[in-house]
């Protein structure tokens, strides 16, 4: 038996999810539920699941909007002391008047959503089967912040390539989890869910779902958990794809994080990685630290919509500047309902909180440094030119004994799914080709 116990204030009743007659029960979102285990073993079904957030969760989303209090306009005219007034004035105008989360409510369930338990926390996913025959099953891993909107975009060109360009001998059956403490996924209640612990966990759901062999993708943390998944390198692991490649050597990532000059033997590629790399640890990654020294302190993000938004959109630079345009109507990437849609998402399942705790779990290991993907496993590269660093060819066929694919893109930032999901998709159907059979 499994209880699903109610927060956010909304009051589910205990289902027996052993019986037969409730197996196929439909699971409806209202607010954020989480479960645990009451007796017996871990409840291994699949079961459908659908959003469908209160209007009464979204009344005072309105009413929060409508009586923010913001701070006087910033003393620079750039990017350097956070996110512009300007920027929020026009994210909230938007969001107080523009903006429908009924729309992505929509899309959301346009496609198959689950929940499974796995370790006593419950999983939610979307899974889209292709319909040609030979797909490869393909699981993608969000990142922070962020959520499964991130590769809503990815879905078809994936599954159905014949209609954006590709081939039928290109499909995959896609499979795209939320992180624990993300999005619809249960928030854990104990210690211990950190990146490798994803990692297996993702293993065994795509067992659950039947795959004999797999591929998978992933982003900011959704790179590190892939590359552990490589590190892990189960059997049914056919291979990675990463468009934030682990590849920093251990002795460089220690001494751009000191803020020491690059080494003089660096190729160019290699200084402007380190160059690169030097910025994010010393201004753009302050997040980072607070959230894995001290991530229950951040109530702010959990209070204030406005507080959320400033927060997730200050994740780097690059990712500001990209941002911050589509709100001055540049119509290249993001848009301003990309944008929205993540951050409401967030603030509708109150997990603002139980997703930083990922950083905390992380337990001060690098984020960029080589992980030790196993030789066995291929791994296929995508650098996009706005990423935190363009990781050099050079340290990639270093990190990675496999190396399978290699390539430079035009355009495109950290949120690479999300930005740029022509250019992704045709990455992945390259990256992957050669180990199609």
């Amino acid at each position: 038996m499994t209880t699903i116990t109610a927060s956010e204030g909304i009051d589910q009743s205990r289902r027996n999810f052993d019986s037969p007659a409730s197996q196929g029960v439909l699971s409806r979102l209202l607010g954020h539920a989480s479960s645990s285990i009451v007796a017996g073993a871990e409840d291994t079904s699949i079961r459908p699941f659908r959003v469908d957030i209160p209007e009464s969760a979204l009344a005072d989303l309105r009413r929060r909007l409508a009586e923010v209090r913001l701070p006087e306009q910033e003393t620079v005219a750039d990017h350097s002391q956070g996110v512009p007034l300007k920027t929020v004035q026009q994210l909230l105008r938007y969001w107080r008047s523009g903006y429908d989360w009924r729309n992505v409510e929509a899309r959301l369930n346009a496609v198959p959503n689950f929940i499974t338990e796995i370790d006593g926390l419950d999983i939610h996913f979307i899974h889209v089967r292709s319909k040609h025959e030979d797909a490869l099953p393909l699981i993608v891993t969000h990142g922070w912040p962020g959520s499964i909107a991130e590769q809503m975009k990815i879905i078809d060109p994936l599954t159905n390539p014949t209609a954006h360009g590709g081939k039928a001998s290109d499909a995959f059956h896609v499979v795209i989890p939320s992180m624990p403490g993300y999005g619809f996924s249960g928030k854990p209640t104990t210690t211990g869910w950190d990146p490798a612990h994803i990692a297996r966990a993702w293993t065994l759901l795509m067992r659950r779902l039947g795959y004999t062999k797999f591929l998978a993708q992933g982003g900011d943390w959704g790179a590190i958990v892939t590359e552990l998944m490589g590190v892990q390198a189960p059997p049914e692991l056919i291979g990675i794809h990463t468009n934030m490649a682990n590849v920093i050597p251990l002795d460089i990532d220690k001494l751009a994080f000191s803020g020491a000059p690059a080494p003089a033997n660096l190729s160019a590629d290699e200084k402007l990685a380190y160059e690169r790399l030097s910025f994010v640890y010393a201004k753009g990654i302050g997040y980072g630290f607070q959230m894995g020294l001290r991530p229950q302190t951040l109530y702010g993000i959990a209070d204030s919509p406005v507080g959320l938004a400033a927060y997730f959109l200050d994740h780097d630079a690059r990712s500001l500047e990209l941002i911050a345009r589509s709100f001055d109507g540049q119509t290249e990437g993001l848009t301003p309902d990309d944008v929205l849609d993540n951050i409401t998402l967030t603030w509708l399942t109150n997990t603002a909180i139980s997703g930083a705790r990922l950083y905390w779990e992380n337990k001060g290991a690098s984020f960029f440094a080589v992980k030790g993907v196993a030789a066995t496993v291929p791994v296929a590269v995508s650098v996009f030119p706005d990423e935190l660093y363009p990781a050099p060819r050079s340290w990639a066929e270093r990190a990675y004994a496999n190396l399978v694919h290699y390539n430079k893109v035009d355009k495109g930032g950290h949120f690479a799914a999300w930005e740029q999901p022509k250019l992704f998709a045709e990455e992945l159907r390259a990256g992957f080709r050669s180990l199609r059979k």
